[in-house]
């Protein structure tokens, strides 16, 4: 029995290889073709700690077509003052002012609406407010684009995990996307199923994005960015999920309850909201990537080299993950633990589903 169970965990670390064979990565050396004019788009809901980064990556960008616009929506903090006084006499930037949001639309989604009916790009890039990133970016991102006829480009930046909870559950965003999503078929297929996107850097082809609706036609949706992508492939149209850890980064968050609170409210909702999905997941992370702790802890206590074997297994297929993605390798040995956390906020975010409760973002309310 631990033979098989080394063999599926072996299984599972090549499949995690060959698999992340189909992530293109952002060009370092690129050409783009005609330099079409590039809309930077930013929403921001509080976020006064991260004005001073998101504006500095914005103005140091060196693709020379773009216009850069922010939307404050309806910030009670200092974000306002703040981005007045970092944009200072910048004329590349726009800031617009958010309107109250209309029943049925989730906050961000309603932003982003705005956002691009406020642009004039001919490609539509969509960033969070705690992104930061290098100065060929955009440029880079429109020529992998370009290369590969893509009418969107998505991908997770690497991550700053500053608090506890972030090093257990951030690592495990990469680790689900090289392990568990079919990227050849995310990438070279229009199947729905297979599709992951990442609402912190999503560029669009403008004239693909206005004939499938927009963000408007995902209005009510806390997984607007899939949904959105499975919007593109539905017309027959190209998403491309991309490597772009090298030229993005992103801090999420800065306390463990902004971490809870984060994955809550997209854990349980990104897998439709299936109980047998949610079960299915429990039964398998507690098999395969809480369980090879004790039996670690029981070789090492017994002289038995072999038991420690699955452990060492998951710690590779992680860290394999976390070097691909600009992480710190270090983290991986916490795999079991990082597995349990993913495992309890997703259990949470049922229950808190079940009992018909709401989730909390921003000072908002999602059901």
């Amino acid at each position: 029995m631990l033979t098989l169970y080394i063999i599926l965990l072996s299984c599972f670390l090549l499949w995690t290889i060959f698999n992340s064979l189909f992530l293109p990565s952002l060009p370092m050396v690129f050409s783009i073709k005609e330099k079409p004019l590039v809309s930077v788009l930013v929403p921001m809901r509080n976020e006064e700690r991260n004005v001073k980064t998101i504006i500095a990556s914005m103005k140091a960008l060196s693709y020379p077509h773009v216009e850069l616009i922010v939307l404050n929506d309806q910030s009670t903090d200092r974000t306002q003052e703040l981005l007045e006084q970092e944009i200072a006499e910048d004329s590349r930037f726009h800031i617009i002012q958010g309107k109250e949001l209309p029943d049925g639309w989730v906050g961000k989604v309603h932003a982003c609406h705005q956002l691009q009916q406020a642009a004039h790009g001919d490609y539509l890039l969509f960033a969070d407010a705690d992104i930061r990133f290098h100065s060929s970016s955009v440029g880079q991102t429109l020529s992998l684009m370009q290369h590969k006829k893509a009418a969107l480009l998505s991908g997770f930046p690497a991550f700053d995990v500053p608090p506890l909870l972030s090093k257990l559950m951030v690592p495990m965003l990469h680790f689900v996307v090289f392990f568990h999503l079919p990227i050849a078929l995310a990438n070279y297929t229009k199947m729905p199923a297979a599709t992951a996107a990442n609402g912190m850097w999503m560029m669009f082809e403008r004239k693909s994005y206005d004939e499938i609706g927009g963000h408007a036609a995902v209005r009510g949706s806390l997984v607007e960015d899939v949904h959105i992508a499975r919007r593109i492939k539905a017309s027959g149209r190209k998403m491309l999920l991309a490597n772009i850890t090298k030229s993005v980064r992103c801090r999420m968050y800065e306390k463990n309850s902004e971490v809870w609170e984060g994955f809550l409210k997209n854990s349980y909702t990104g897998i439709g909201k299936s109980p047998l999905i949610a079960c299915g997941l429990t039964v398998f992370y507690a098999l395969f990537y809480m369980a090879p702790l004790f039996l670690a802890v029981f070789g090492l206590a017994k002289g038995e080299v072999l038991f420690i074997l699955p452990y060492l297994l998951t710690v590779l297929q992680q860290g394999y993950v976390l070097l691909k993605t600009q992480q710190r390798v270090l983290l991986a040995f916490l795999m079991p633990f990082q597995a349990a956390a993913m495992i309890a906020v997703l259990l949470a975010a049922m229950w808190k589903s079940w009992r018909k409760k709401t989730y909390s973002w921003k000072g908002r309310q999602y059901s």
